[in-house]
């Protein structure tokens, strides 16, 4: 697995590991806790060194599977949580006062079983707080070595300038993929003048880009997909042309379709590195593939232009959800 470096000198593998599908918003949870333990640590067998979670994924449970699973080798990974929901109330705001952010990374380190957090990322921007307060906040708990890193997640580029002006902001984790490609008229140009990072979660369109989704899928109750727009039916249906396209350059290439997509995610700057998610070692072997999956010129143009001749049906996410991201 390569190593890539985002911002502030943090090194981490190439592609990395979203955990929040082992405990969440993909269907059935997972009965066999131990099973997503081995996964988790499969994912290191094969050169996965960089590992995401939050303290709301569940809430709580994913940190701590993730905290149990890595124990045994946490020097050989890089870590990354967030803070930033109100989870105690109960009422699916915001609350990221400076001293709710060191209560969450107080019970974030427990539960992670270790003494450090590599990476702690604000998981959405809260509108109560400026964000100059958190970015103190986070740059404390940095000087008291409880945290690495401060990261944001889904934040406009006026928050990220504000933010890293206080305290320099190593990585901002935002949705960014062949389908969804928001990021690139203003976020990626501001990231890369401050030296900035990428993670870009749902790399793989939350399955769709995989090419094992399709307007037949059924999702059940507790499938986050099922509120999503793009993923109703017509949308599918509509959708399935760029697929089909990612699909047919991944055979000459003897790839998957998620290969590719991942791939052409991986070249498009150094210091941008996708985190897929999943609950198969299987996957995540394939996943880490990506890397070695090379992309000509003309390639990489064509698959640029593909959702300029193809159209993306439907939005990423409902009203409520659209209405956290870019502040």
């Amino acid at each position: 697995m390569h190593i890539r470096t985002l911002g502030q000198g943090l090194q981490v593998s190439a592609v990395g590991l979203g955990c929040m599908g082992m405990s969440q918003s993909y269907g059935p949870n997972p009965g066999n806790r131990d099973e997503m333990i081995g996964v988790i640590r499969s994912a290191v067998d094969v050169g996965v060194a960089f590992f995401d979670t939050a303290e709301v994924y569940g809430p709580y449970i994913n940190e701590e599977l993730v905290g149990e699973a890595l124990e045994p080798i946490r020097d050989q990974v890089v870590i990354a949580t967030k803070f930033g929901f109100d989870i105690e109330s109960g009422s699916g705001g915001l609350n990221s006062r400076p001293e709710q952010i060191r209560r969450v990374a107080e019970a974030s380190l427990m539960r992670l079983r270790t003494d450090v957090i590599d990476l702690f990322y604000q998981h959405r921007v809260d509108p109560d707080v400026p964000i100059e307060d958190v970015a103190g906040a986070v740059g404390e708990l940095v000087k008291e070595g409880k945290v690495k890193h401060f990261g944001l997640s889904e934040a406009g580029v006026q928050t990220i300038r504000r933010a890293h002006a206080v305290f320099p902001v190593t990585a901002l984790q935002s949705e960014y993929s062949l389908w969804t490609r928001d990021p690139e008229a203003e976020v990626l140009p501001t990231l890369a003048e401050l030296g900035i990072g990428l993670v870009p979660f749902s790399p793989l369109g939350k399955g769709f880009l995989t090419g094992t989704v399709n307007a037949n899928t059924t999702f059940t109750d507790n499938d986050i997909r099922k509120t999503i727009p793009r993923f109703s039916e017509d949308n599918r249906a509509a959708n399935q042309a760029i697929v089909d396209h990612v699909a047919q350059l991944a055979a000459s290439k003897d790839a998957s379709p998620g290969q590719v997509a991942l791939a052409w995610l991986l070249a498009q700057q150094a210091w941008i590195v996708p985190i897929p998610g999943t609950r198969r070692t299987a996957r995540i072997e394939e996943n880490a593939g990506s890397t070695a999956v090379a992309l000509s010129a003309d390639e990489l143009a064509d698959l640029d232009a593909l959702t300029q001749r193809i159209e993306v049906h439907g939005a990423r996410y409902n009203a409520h959800h659209l209405g956290m991201v870019g502040r």
